[in-house]
């Protein structure tokens, strides 16, 4: 720790736990201790640590082939472009590294297609209020939350907020230089933040109604996340353009943006590209992992256990005054609480539990998809005791 601190940028407020190796849920670090995780690489890690298809996967794909560049084809992002499309309302894919590239890619995408077939002087794009799209300047310019923008202002222009959940505000907000809508289905970074029934279907039919496009943020709630493999699909609705990252790669760095094929065709050669994007080493990742989540009954062992989940947490609420709120979709919740949210954290690590907040008062769970009941049974055990040993748990 000495080390990272000496020679990493202070970006990050960590822990002091050196992580070494894991399997499934669990992590142990350099010491030997175990650690039940309930942060999965902050929703990467879909499959889980060390996913033995996941790995074989890997091992196999660094043997052939690491990387090749764009100039020219490669097989393993042929398949996992055909398994996105197949499985989603998209026709192409653009591959990149991260979810805010995804979303950067989307805001140009968005762009030029609505100087182009809507009208040249179109270039807005409508972001909701504590929404998260990412740390590139344009992305954090679309991210509604100050504490991300500031000391890096002049922002860009061409960005509007409007409250989440609120289909009104959103069309008054429309301007003739309009261009898209850019939302999360639900806001992850935000604090777990589900909004109302039919929302969505609401801001599809404002985008209808004044030839938007829709773009959706499911770096977070992608890939199963919620019970479906898009959280689009609760609402029956689809999206012009879907940004994916996060859990597509089960743990290695990978970002996608879809759209249909109209959209996507303002993308021609040279107007938008990505040197590692595409890598066949990452997208034999996404294969192993958009297969294992797209068969069988997994998506709906995802939303049995997000209903277990839900209920176990609201259990707990029931019996401590420390939880205001429990909300969530699927395995990706969260829980106000009337204390600080860093003293459960630092409580449940020593205890053998990894947890993460949002905000000052808010815990996040977003555990691998393969997380077992028993699992789900245990970090509730061990929350039950760390609410009833702080000081202020009557408060």
């Amino acid at each position: 720790m000495k080390e990272g601190d000496r020679y990493l940028m202070s970006t990050y407020a960590r822990f002091p736990l050196v992580l070494k190796q894991g399997k499934g849920a669990t992590v142990v670090d350099v010491d030997g201790n175990r650690y039940l995780d309930f942060v999965s690489g902050i929703a990467v890690d879909s499959l889980g640590h060390c996913d033995p298809r996941l790995v074989k996967a890997l091992q196999k794909q660094a043997a052939q082939l690491l990387h090749v560049s764009n100039l020219y084809y490669n097989l393993p992002q042929i398949e996992l472009a055909k398994l996105l499309v197949t499985h989603s309302f998209a026709d192409k894919v653009f591959f990149c590294n991260s979810g805010a590239e995804a979303n950067e890619a989307a805001i140009k995408l968005a762009r030029k297609f609505a100087k182009e077939k809507r009208d040249p002087s179109r270039f807005e794009i409508i972001a909701a209020q504590g929404a998260f799209h990412g740390r590139t300047l344009a992305t954090v310019t679309a991210t509604g939350q100050e504490k991300y923008q500031k000391g890096f202002d002049p922002l860009l222009p061409g960005f509007r907020h409007v409250p989440y959940g609120d289909p009104e505000a959103m069309e008054k907000a429309i301007t003739p230089q309009t261009a898209a809508i850019l939302l999360e289905p639900i806001q992850g970074e935000g604090g777990v933040r589900v909004p109302p029934k039919g929302y969505l279907t609401k801001v599809r039919e404002i985008c209808d109604r004044h030839r938007l496009l829709l773009i959706l943020d499911e770096v977070q709630t992608g890939i199963g996340r919620t019970g479906r493999l898009f959280a689009y699909e609760h609402e029956g609705i689809a999206p012009d353009i879907m940004t994916l990252a996060k859990g597509l790669g089960g743990g290695v760095p990978i970002g996608a943006m879809l759209a249909g094929a109209e959209v996507a065709a303002s993308f021609t050669p040279g107007s938008h590209a990505s040197t590692f994007g595409g890598n066949p080493l990452v997208c034999a990742a996404g294969v192993a992992v958009m297969k294992q989540v797209t068969q069988g009954a997994f998506l709906k062992g995802v939303r049995d256990k997000g209903a277990y989940l839900m209920k176990k947490l609201a259990q707990l609420q029931r019996k401590t005054p420390v939880i205001k709120e429990v909300r969530g979709v699927g395995l990706i919740a969260a829980v106000d609480l009337t204390i600080p949210a860093v003293d459960v954290i630092n409580k449940a690590m020593a205890q053998g539990l990894l947890l993460n907040r949002t905000s000052d008062q808010t815990l996040r769970f977003v555990p691998p998809l393969t997380i077992r009941r028993t699992e789900i049974d245990r970090m509730i055990a061990l929350l039950t005791d760390i609410f009833t040993e702080l000081p202020h748990a009557e408060a």
